[in-house]
């Protein structure tokens, strides 16, 4: 604890038998997030005794170990010993990031709330689809359902409250604005948020070696596309709908 009673970050905190959990911040940033994803990778690299698996939210890194071969106190004076090694804050975000170029249809019957977005944020629809289309986000976590990435972070004027009531549907590749973050939809699914722009990107492929189009880390820009071109690509390509990705130069 640090004065009154506040935590200083990076804390260590058990999550039951088997695990532990380092938090960067109590909330988003781009330092916490930063620090995450730089730290998981460390972990990936040192191949800390007795970790079996490791994990990452918005600010934060969990960490699964095996207890018959490990103890708590040991995995948590291991992960001392590995946040005392530099400034995570600072830290170059890990190699083998990629660039993700994803045609986009804003608004129409397939992203209905485009305009409601767009009220919301002082624009109209048109300044609203410039403004989101040229945003490059980065994806800051994974979750919530397979291969769901949260992206972010856009400018403050997407600050916007959650909607009063519920959407009862949005589809795959649906891309929702919450909170100055992106989220693209991998299953159908309801929300709180608005549908502002739709993909053909298909983010979980069981069938796949590694079934998760995405990673932490990786960025992306949701480049507007019209209703006609955005249906060719997708009938052309369901499984990316025209997404192009590249590497990210380390």
């Amino acid at each position: 604890m640090g004065k009154g009673g506040q935590l200083e970050f990076p804390v260590i905190r058990t999550v039951g038998l088997q695990g532990m959990l380092v938090t960067f911040a109590d909330a988003l940033s781009e330092p916490s997030n930063r620090a995450t994803l730089a730290f998981q990778a460390a972990l990936a690299d040192v191949a800390m005794d007795g970790v079996v698996e490791t994990s990452t939210s918005l600010a934060s890194v969990f960490v699964r170990f095996d207890p018959g071969s490990v103890s708590h106190d040991q995995v948590r004076a291991q992960l001392q010993t590995l946040l005392a090694a530099r400034d995570w804050y600072s830290a170059a975000l890990p190699e083998g990031r990629r660039f993700w170029r994803v045609p986009t249809v804003y608004g129409t019957d397939l992203a209905p709330q485009l305009a409601e977005a767009a009220d919301a944020a002082g624009m109209s629809e048109a300044q609203a689809i410039d403004s989101l289309g040229s945003a490059r986000v980065r994806v800051l976590t994974i979750g919530f359902a397979a291969s769901q990435p949260y992206l972010g972070t856009l400018g403050e004027e997407w600050d916007l409250p959650r909607q009063t009531a519920l959407t009862p549907m949005v589809p795959s590749g649906a891309l929702v604005q919450a909170i100055r973050q992106f989220v693209l939809f991998t299953a159908p699914a309801p929300t709180g948020w608005r549908h502002v722009g739709q993909t053909g990107m298909r983010l979980f492929r069981p069938e796949r070696e590694d079934p998760f189009a995405l990673r932490a880390g990786d960025e992306m820009i949701f480049e507007p596309v019209a209703r006609a071109d955005f249906l060719r690509l997708r009938e052309r390509d369901p499984d990316s709908g025209g997404a192009i990705m590249t590497e990210i130069a380390s």
